[in-house]
């Protein structure tokens, strides 16, 4: 009788995935759950205040924090932060109840831009879309509402629990603050249990000592191994559900072991799971560092940037990307960001370098609100200098040539002269620029206008 052949290794794994299935899952879950973690560890800071504190962010939830003036120039609650708005920024938690937003008539550039804790843009209150001049009062709505609540006000359903209103008000400089601050008082949140009460008094915020203060949120979740990642993914995902069109990568998820609406251990699944979940997660956070670098012009030649960011739907991948490289993008119908990091002939941008950028009087950044260019260190950050000077754009006092052309130049010195008025400083170091288009036209929207190159100047 034949002697039956007994493997010497049984794979514990279920019939109906392999190991390398496993690992490419898990690979593209980290980058499909990478913007909601990183955006739950960013509000997690910025809400761990008892008050407002006046820097962009920082507050209890449900409650506007109000920048009174821009960031300054250390400045690192969030990548890429902007000196053309003043920001009034919320976060909500809409477990217990709905909340009120209410806006007021503002005659100027704003858009309040929500944002679910995917980071998807899911209503843009703004000039753009509910107008100039006009007050407006909106009910925003949680998943977990079980009944819509009776109200006569506008409705916005929110897709997540948390959500991040980030507003940006146009703010013509410092000897425009007080013009926005008037605005800025109008942007007010209370639940809907005390919508009509004239007294209420929102209460203060809950600060949790464990909370890690110091880290930025990016470093946080590059610390996280998998175990922790997908732990922490697992507890969002209750009250955070994936969209109406992830159901692709949710039925994914369930061949690894993750089910929505369930804890995840990864010490549970099947030891080669496990190994391909962790092999997955550092394999992910380079890809997502790639990702984002991309989307940021570094490595690349020329500008780059998109112009369909914000709203996301099953693109996954330059939704990771931009939430690494630039956390709370509009979308383009409000603001597009052209960023590079190279000059004309792909080399790195260094401030040891000098370099200019040239518009021709024709192609000058076609925009109905304004535009400016702001230069950053590698890591996204605000380059501190002399002259306290982050950003250009057309609310300056800008030198134009006598065709009517326009330079601008970027370099660690003054250029001296006439020209100092359309001097961008940086370091001594590798930066990276970021243009603002509020407002673009259909010529930005459609790729017909594209912004000139960087050129290096001796």
């Amino acid at each position: 009788m034949a002697t039956q052949r007994v493997p010497l290794f049984e794979s514990k794994l279920p019939k109906e995935i392999t190991a390398q299935e496993a690992y490419e899952i898990a690979k593209d879950a980290y980058v499909y759950a990478y913007p909601l973690i990183l955006q739950a560890i960013t509000l997690r800071q910025m809400t761990n205040f008892a008050e407002p504190t006046g820097i962009p962010g920082q507050g209890p939830f449900n409650r506007f924090s109000h920048s009174p003036a821009f960031p300054p120039s250390d400045f690192k609650m969030v990548v890429c932060a902007n000196v053309d708005t003043l920001y009034s920024v919320a976060s909500l938690d809409l477990f217990a109840e709905p909340v009120v937003l209410s806006v007021p008539p503002v005659d100027r550039f704003f858009v309040l831009q929500m944002l679910s804790l995917w980071t998807d843009v899911f209503a843009a209150p703004g000039t753009r879309t509910t107008g100039r001049n006009k007050a407006r009062d909106f009910l925003i709505v949680g998943p977990g509402s079980s009944k819509q609540p009776q109200s006569a006000l506008a409705t916005i359903k929110s897709p997540t629990r948390y959500v991040l209103i980030a507003g940006r008000t146009q703010t013509n400089g410092v000897a425009d603050y007080e013009n926005v601050h008037k605005i800025q008082e109008g942007y007010k949140i209370m639940p809907l249990s005390a919508w009509g009460n004239g007294d209420y008094k929102p209460p203060q915020g809950v600060v949790d000592p464990n909370v890690d203060m110091k880290t930025p949120p990016p470093a946080q979740v590059d610390r996280m191994d998998a175990s922790k990642f997908f732990a922490l993914f697992a507890e969002l995902l209750k009250d955070n559900p994936p969209g109406p069109l992830d159901y692709p990568m949710i039925h994914r998820l369930e061949r690894v072991g993750l089910k929505v609406g369930q804890g995840f251990d990864v010490n549970s699944v099947p030891a080669e799971i496990k190994q391909a979940l962790e092999r997955a997660t550092a394999d992910g956070k380079s890809l997502v560092v790639e990702l984002g670098n991309k989307a940021s012009g570094k490595g690349g030649k020329g500008w780059v940037y998109s112009r369909t960011g914000g709203a996301f739907g099953v693109n996954y991948r330059q939704r990771a990307a931009t939430a690494y490289s630039a956390l709370g993008e509009n979308l383009p119908e409000d603001a597009v960001y052209p960023a590079t990091s190279a000059d004309t002939e792909g080399h790195p941008l260094d401030g040891n370098k000098s370099y200019i950028l040239h518009f021709e009087k024709s192609r000058i950044p076609p925009v109905d609100a304004f535009w400016s260019v702001t230069a950053y260190d590698t890591d996204g950050y605000f380059i501190p200098n002399r002259v306290r000077r982050q950003a250009l754009g057309d609310r300056d006092t800008l030198h134009f040539n006598g065709d009517g052309s326009l330079d601008i130049y970027i370099q660690a010195d003054s250029p001296g002269g006439d020209k100092e008025s359309n001097w961008l400083p940086v370091a001594t170091a590798p930066f990276r620029l970021l243009m603002r288009l509020y407002s673009p036209r259909d010529e930005v929207l459609d790729g017909t206008w594209t912004p000139p190159p960087v050129r290096r100047i001796s």
